[in-house]
């Protein structure tokens, strides 16, 4: 049994983060617009997936425990670009993208590097969530953010809960999973009540 909710959880993390991003990336294209989307926290999602990843990567946990990962990048660079192009300057993701690329050699150079930024990891990752929940508030406007990103991100950290606790049982990684589990459902959340408003107002 155990095994098979395993494999179940694994492979559904994978099909669901395989379009993870889609929806919001066609939101944004379908609008030709990235209003309502925080740079920063996409930036920090970034940042906090490029930690993650190479934190499993060094410990050489299980592939099906993070594969998810890579895909996950790809879909956030290619809505940064999106994010980037619509502020009118693609060329403003260059730095961004060398300083990620560099900082995934120099977090293995020494042990405790990658361990300290695991460590950091979580708060980046909270921090992008609050960036996002910020812009939200701010504007008061959800725009072209997409609702259902978030609420597929809420469950890819439900079930990497439950893959954590049957493979790694790392303390720190279920931690991150916990408390990003609960703000992608407080963000998900405030994009369903400021689409309400905006329904209302029309």
């Amino acid at each position: 049994m155990e095994t098979r909710l395993l494999w179940f959880c694994n492979w559904s993390v994978l099909g669901v983060c395989a379009t993870l991003k889609l929806p919001q990336i066609f939101a944004v294209l379908g609008a030709r617009s990235a209003r309502g989307i925080s740079l920063s926290s996409l930036l920090l999602e970034l940042a906090g997936f490029l930690v993650f990843l190479r934190y499993q990567c060094y410990y050489e946990y299980p592939l099906l425990t993070y594969l998810e990962y890579p895909i996950l990048i790809a879909q956030d660079l290619i809505l940064l670009l999106c994010v980037f192009h619509f502020k009118g300057d693609v060329k403003r993701a260059a730095p961004y993208i060398v300083l990620y690329v560099s900082a995934w050699f120099l977090l293995t150079l020494q042990k405790w590097i990658i361990d300290l930024a695991m460590n950091f990891c979580t708060f980046i990752s909270a921090a992008s969530k609050f960036a996002q929940l910020q812009y939200l508030w701010k504007s008061r406007d959800s725009g072209a953010v997409s609702a259902l990103t978030w609420s597929l991100a809420s469950y890819t950290c439900a079930a990497r809960i439950m893959t954590t606790l049957m493979t790694t049982s790392d303390l720190t990684i279920l931690i991150r999973f916990v408390i990003m589990l609960a703000l992608n459902i407080w963000v998900a959340a405030t994009i369903l009540h400021y689409r309400k408003t905006d329904v209302k107002s029309e």
